[in-house]
């Protein structure tokens, strides 16, 4: 199981990066709230040791954060 958790980070950046490339068409603000979404899902994996809940949570709160940074004022 300790295997499974230490690579879980891993794949979560992996498959962020593999989906990053499907946002041509998106806007900044959609790009942004992906970017952090990922962002924090490895965020929370890592600070929780790979918990499913941290990396859910992680990866909310990520997502909210990139969709208010690039909001329009």
């Amino acid at each position: 199981m300790k295997k499974i958790q230490k690579f879980t980070p891993y794949m979560v950046a992996a498959v962020m990066l593999l989906s990053l490339s499907g946002c041509a068409g998106m806007s900044t603000q959609d790009k942004n709230t992906a970017i952090g979404a990922g962002v924090g899902a490895v965020g929370g994996a890592i600070l929780t040791g790979g918990s499913t809940i941290g990396t859910v949570g992680g990866a909310a709160v990520g997502g909210v954060i990139g969709h208010e940074v690039s909001k329009d004022k």
